[in-house]
This record gives structure tokens, sequence and C-alpha cells, in this order.
């Protein structure tokens, strides 16, 4: 599989807390209840992301499988609670269990 973009942004709210994402400043995909909880978002870098590409934070595979689904990724460090914001749960929850 080709590598794919990725838009990286540090919450300036919440330290050392990152969004991915699949398109450059696609905000609109990112739940409205995780965009006030993280405040402003600062770009921090592009990367070009493949399942080969080893990450020192995130698992790979992971960070990708969201990024086809959902369009974005949430990363914080391990002792955040805020990762549960990944699962797949948490987003039905905040779409009204719509799958999308």
């Amino acid at each position: 599989m080709p590598a794919m973009p990725c838009f990286v942004y540090a919450s300036l709210r919440k330290h050392d807390s990152y969004v991915w994402l699949a398109e450059r400043d696609a905000f609109d995909v990112l739940p409205e209840s995780l965009m006030l909880l993280l405040g402003e978002l600062r770009f921090v870098m592009e990367v070009q992301l493949d399942e080969q590409r080893k990450l020192p934070n995130e698992d790979t595979l992971q960070v990708l499988d969201h990024l086809r689904t959902q369009g974005w990724h949430l990363q914080v460090p391990p002792q955040e609670t805020l990762a549960a914001a990944n699962h797949p749960a948490y987003r039905r929850e905040l779409h009204g269990d719509r799958d999308d």
C-alpha cells in the first residue's frame, strides 16, 4: 500500500496531545467535544506514513486505520484517558450511533 500523507497538529491546551489528520486543516471531521477539549491546534508537520514506518509513541497500523476510517487519530501521553477517544464506541456515542 502506498504511503499516506498525514498532517499532525499539537493541542495548545493539552500538553503532548496531537491530532493526526488525513487531510490538511480538515478539522470538520473532529468531534466537537474533542475540539473543545483540545482547544486551538497548531500545525506541526506533514508525514508520509506507511505500514513499515515505525512511530515512537503510536502504533502505525492503528494510526493508519483511524485515518482511513474516520479521517483523524488522537495521540495523547500514555497516562491520559483521552486515548479512549480513538475507540469506536466513543465515536458512535459522539455521532449519535451513526457509522459515518
